[in-house]
């Protein structure tokens, strides 16, 4: 993997990753595909919407369909047949979030599944057998993800744990053709987070992650540690904010310095009939909107706000329609990776902070 910054706009950087299977421009939004697949969306359209990497989840697909399964068929591009750069997690946050049943040990994590409440192990080993066996080509160290509120003493024991996993996945990881991040973790304590990133950082690595936000802090602290963290950060090496997906919040860690960025939130809320314009959020579902014959959005080019009224968007989804996931993920997807181009012709022509100002007071 190679990684290239072309232009500065203050801390805001414009850079190329070079992955064996195509290159990705940054800053840069990955569609999520929890279970090798972007809800709604087919490989196709989500290249044609302008996505050029997507993430791919560890934790489900070990669970289902099981990655010795999705190795016998190819990697994970040919078993969804997506031929672009995928990066996987290793599934510490989904261990963390979603098992109700869950035992941290120095070895790894014992967990029950949320499926069928069988129990599980994974140490670093197998985080990162699991990412060889399915193929990616960015792949990520298993962390224990810091939650909100933490204990100092909590913090720090969390933060050694990833420090060491960290190290054993470096080892195992064997494969030079797919890049590895480490993740910095520390919870809200600043002398952690420092120290979790000189300790990552000493390991080496392809990349570097901040993980352990977006996981129920104030908008204050997180933005104080996206702050922090930003110049602690190899210069030359992609900066990956996990999990934040929020437009303003993205706005702000871009203008920090950070380069990489997923989240559900597109694709989640167009499910859910909230929808992403230049004039802010909306709800398709509001009687306002039952015989409006304007496109969803005017300044957008998307397929849906080219062919289809808010009034017709409203009707498919009180009616329930499959179709009104397909054409709100169209549009909400196709919003997010527009304001990602628009934002690194910003930075290009050095108006990031223009930029920035245009959209921070929008209603998202």
């Amino acid at each position: 993997m190679l990684f290239e910054i072309k232009a500065y706009s203050d801390n805001s950087r414009l850079g190329t990753i070079q992955t064996r299977r195509g290159v990705i421009n940054t800053p840069a939004f990955m569609p999520v595909g929890t279970n090798a697949t972007v809800k709604a969306m087919s490989p196709e359209e989500l290249k044609d919407l302008g996505a050029e990497v997507i993430l791919c989840n560890t934790y489900h697909l070990y669970l289902r369909p099981g990655h010795d399964t999705v190795e016998k068929l190819g990697g994970i591009h040919n078993f969804m047949n997506w031929q672009g750069p995928i990066l996987t997690d290793s599934g510490g946050f989904q261990i963390y979030s979603l098992s109700a049943l869950r035992k941290i040990t120095e070895d790894g994590v014992h967990f029950k599944s949320h499926l069928d409440g069988s129990m599980h192990f994974i140490d670093p080993e197998k985080a990162m057998e699991i990412q060889r066996a399915l193929g990616s080509d960015i792949r990520m160290v298993l962390d224990e993800c810091t939650p909100y509120p933490a204990s100092y003493e909590y913090a720090a024991n969390s933060m050694r744990l990833t420090t060491q996993w960290a190290k054993r996945c470096k080892e195992m990881h064997q494969e030079h053709e797919a890049a590895l991040f480490g993740i910095i973790q520390g919870g809200m304590y600043k002398d952690l987070r420092q120290q979790s990133a000189e300790e990552i950082i000493g390991i080496g690595f392809d990349g570097y992650a901040v993980g352990g936000l977006s996981v129920g802090e104030p908008k204050d602290k997180m933005y104080e540690i996206i702050n922090y963290m930003a110049p602690l950060l190899p210069e030359d090496k992609p900066r990956y904010l996990m999990g934040i997906g929020d437009l303003k919040d993205m706005l702000f860690a871009v203008e920090a310095g950070f380069d990489m960025f997923d989240c559900v939130m597109p694709t989640r809320n167009a499910r859910n009939g909230t929808l992403f314009t230049s004039t802010g959020r909306i709800s398709i579902k509001r009687a306002e909107y039952k015989e409006d014959p304007s496109p969803l959005d005017s300044e957008c080019n998307c397929y849906t706000c080219r062919n289809y009224s808010r009034a017709y968007l409203r009707h498919l989804f009180l009616s329930r329609e499959i179709l009104s996931m397909r054409l709100n993920t169209i549009h909400n997807l196709y919003f997010y990776l527009d304001f990602f181009r628009k934002m690194r012709q910003a930075i290009k022509e050095g108006r990031f902070k223009e930029f920035k100002d245009k959209w921070k007071n929008t209603d998202w």
